[in-house]
């Protein structure tokens, strides 16, 4: 990682619908810079994709919520595929501690909160459950400083 590909990296991030030529011409490097500089990027699994950033919220998910799982042992395969199969579920991560598991969740309204909460614990696997209501998001999920502290370690 160095400084071209920062560069390149937070005008996508500013601007993912660029193409090649544009952010080329933005950057004052060859077109053939940058698509290989995105290549390599994308190989290195440093760029995942270039999706649109949806919404939760504006998609009529207003609520969310952070559940923590305890799982029976042996269960945690299956327990994925069940968490995996509810759409409300947006991340879910394995975790140390007192608990196994912990999910990002989404509902469109308290009550709604409650038939998420009652699906994804709908499952023989899952011991336990705690569930915290999320009140705002003043850091949202971000990496860009990640690119400007990497860049600065090389």
């Amino acid at each position: 990682m160095d400084r071209l590909d920062a560069a390149l990296i937070r005008l996508l991030d500013a601007e993912p619908r660029l193409g090649v030529l544009e952010c080329s011409r933005r950057l004052g490097v060859a077109r053939g810079t940058v698509q290989a500089r995105l290549d390599r990027l994308h190989a290195r699994g440093i760029v995942r994709g270039f999706g649109p950033h949806l919404d939760p919220a504006a998609l009529g998910y207003a609520v969310t919520a952070f559940a923590t799982l305890e799982i029976r042992q042996g269960r945690g395969g299956d327990v994925r595929a069940h968490l995996a199969s509810i759409p409300e579920v947006l991340e879910l991560h394995t975790i140390t501690g007192r608990d196994d598991m912990l999910c990002r969740l989404v509902a469109r309204s308290n009550a709604d909160l409650q038939r998420v909460i009652d699906r994804v614990i709908a499952f023989e696997g899952i011991v336990r459950a705690s569930t915290a209501i999320a009140l705002e998001n003043p850091v949202p999920y971000r990496v860009l400083p990640l690119v400007e502290a990497a860049v600065e370690e090389s």
